[in-house]
């Protein structure tokens, strides 16, 4: 698994996924459904009904790659969106899988000053 902040974006699949899909069957989503582009080098996260199975899935430039996570006791913390995806940063994304809320969090903004003038 290459390193999360390594990543562009992050898209966070809002509505449960059946966990039998595999590669193919989570890229047509990523296309079909979320009307985003599977090889755009953004990873896309999919969570089942009861949360406690997350996978994440990229194409890294000669194939895909799918990354898988089973809870045994936890379940994750999983947004409530509207739309039919949800883009995170790649600091909440790796919030979400040390089990925090990432809807009820959120980093300082980065400053970018030019001149203390």
């Amino acid at each position: 698994m290459r390193d999360l902040k390594s990543f562009p974006t992050v898209y966070l699949c809002a509505k449960p996924v059946d966990m039998r899909k595999a590669i193919n069957g989570l890229s047509v989503i990523v296309e079909a459904e979320l009307s985003l582009t599977a090889f755009s080098g953004a990873v896309f996260v999919f969570v089942n009904k009861a949360r406690d199975i997350l996978k994440l899935l990229y194409w890294d430039k000669t194939g895909f790659a799918l990354w898988h996570k089973r809870l045994e006791k936890e379940r994750f913390k999983w947004p409530k969106a509207s739309a039919m995806h949800v883009e995170v940063t790649p600091e909440q994304l790796t919030w979400l899988l040390d089990g925090y809320d990432i809807s009820r969090m959120r980093a300082h903004e980065k400053l970018n000053y030019k001149s203390v003038l």
